[in-house]
């Protein structure tokens, strides 16, 4: 029995010891914070994962039951609002770092593990790098100095070629070095005319999609976003949804990878309502990854409304045929024989002007459309038309600012229309502008100042003569 009872004992001293799997000590200079947290990376957000009060000796100890993933994590602050530096968890699980309060990489010290020391190590070095680079810029600028301050940019860029060589490449695989050496941006052959497109080609190169435990990384959040919203910003939508249908391809059906780009994106590219093109490029994403049935994680709440919006913004896309408004003047005749349409002009271009009479913003464009207009009436080179559509509800009043303000261009108003053409243009507001060319065929759905209608339509002109040739 006694041997038993000291087997028990020995079991459940072994236990306690397992139990603990993690303490991470940290001791700040100067901290005024009496907890501490820790938070991962996700996306744009920082996650509070656990949290410790500040001991007797000042210092704050995170210790735990459970094995932390191998990641980079956030020490954050107790107003929990901005991270005071990350740190690694890479191999060890009991580690103390040391450092000012806001733990600056050349005050660190770390004890029982490695990777976070070489880590804060290498960004000292880099910072240090960088403060000596800026003084050596300064005296390029003196004539006096120039030519001894070209010699030490010579030397430090070889210094730190070499060093980055080295740290880059540890004999032991170390998480940040991995993440860098990813996350580096692709490099362009001089060789190479159309660098742009090679940059874009290339950017994912290094990242590996296998590796879940990216997505809480501030790197791929980086990465991702600069990608989308810096190297795309100003790309045609084709481009944009093939350089998207790319990098799913890359992550062959990894439904984690996909959910966390397209959870991000999707809502982006929806809002963006002064972005031309954008609100394609999210019909693309909602048609071949929502609505085919490629996104397990999406509820049917959010198919529902995806499949809704779909229906109703892809309609106005550019590129799409404007449907043909038949509506009534400020005559409003109830004899659709009277109405105007919208399509039958002489006039190469249509504009679709749908504003509202007690709307400011729509009062002073329309006065510029009106000024604009008046001064081409004469004019060659007047080749559009203004069907102007009253958002108003209440006729009479559209009718008496119509004629107070003297609008010339043509001007339909009130219920007697043909189809909805709120539904028709996704017009959901006022001011709303869209374009018609030749065809009566889409070619600008967004609001565009007045001032930017004549050099867009000159644009538009030349980007379809270079199409011919």
């Amino acid at each position: 029995m006694k041997h038993r009872i000291l087997i028990a004992l020995l079991m459940c001293a072994a236990w306690s010891v397992d139990a603990q799997q993690y303490s991470f000590t940290f001791k700040l200079t100067d901290s005024k914070d009496s907890v501490m947290y820790i938070a991962r990376h996700f996306r744009d957000e920082l996650q509070i994962i656990d949290s410790a009060k500040r001991g007797k000796d000042g210092s704050f100890l995170f210790k735990g039951n459970k094995k932390w993933e191998r990641g980079i994590y956030a020490l954050v602050g107790q107003d929990k609002q901005k991270s005071i530096n990350d740190f690694a968890v890479d191999g060890s699980q009991k580690f103390t770092i040391s450092g000012d309060s806001r733990l600056s990489p050349k005050s660190v010290k770390v004890k029982g593990c490695p990777a976070n020391e070489q880590m804060f190590n290498y960004i000292a070095t880099i910072q240090d790098a960088n403060t000596e680079m800026k003084g050596i810029r300064e005296r390029l600028k003196n004539p006096e100095t120039k030519a001894a301050a070209e010699k030490e940019e010579e030397a430090l860029n070889k210094r730190m070629e070499a060093f980055e060589e080295e740290a880059l490449h540890p004999k032991k695989p170390i998480l940040f070095f991995d993440l860098v050496n990813m996350f580096v941006n692709p490099r362009v052959p001089d060789s190479i005319k159309d660098k742009n497109t090679y940059f874009r080609m290339h950017y994912w190169d290094g990242v590996n999609f296998k590796d879940h435990s990216l997505i809480y990384t501030p790197n791929m959040f980086n990465k991702m976003n600069y990608f989308f919203f810096g190297v795309l910003y100003n790309a045609e939508s084709d481009t944009i949804c093939k350089d998207l249908d790319r990098l799913m391809d890359r992550m062959n059906g990894d439904t984690t990878m996909m959910k966390y780009v397209l959870e991000f994106i999707t809502p982006k590219y929806f809002r963006a309502t002064k972005n031309i093109g954008w609100d394609a490029v999210w019909c693309h994403i909602a048609s071949e990854y929502y609505l085919k049935g490629r996104c397990p994680w999406a509820t049917e709440g959010t198919i529902h409304n995806t499949r809704y919006n779909y229906n109703r913004i892809k309609q106005s896309l550019i590129g799409a045929p404007g449907q043909e408004l038949w509506m009534a003047d400020t005559n409003q005749s109830d004899d659709p024989k009277d109405w105007i349409s919208s399509h039958r002009f002489p006039e190469k271009y249509v504009i679709l002007w749908f504003w509202d009479p007690d709307c400011h913003h729509c009062q002073e464009q329309s006065e510029q459309l009106k000024v604009l207009y008046d001064s081409l009436k004469t004019a060659p080179n007047r080749w559009f038309e203004v069907y102007a559509v009253g958002f108003e509800s209440d006729v009479p009043k559209w009718k008496k600012y119509v004629r107070d303000h003297k609008f010339p261009f043509v001007n339909v108003g009130g219920t007697n229309v043909n189809i909805d053409y709120q539904e028709a243009y996704n017009v959901h507001g006022a001011p709303t502008m869209i374009i018609l060319n030749e065809k009566r065929e889409i070619i600008m759905n967004k609001l565009l100042p007045v001032k930017s209608i004549i050099p867009f339509l000159q644009d538009y002109e030349k980007r379809q003569a270079s199409k011919k040739k």
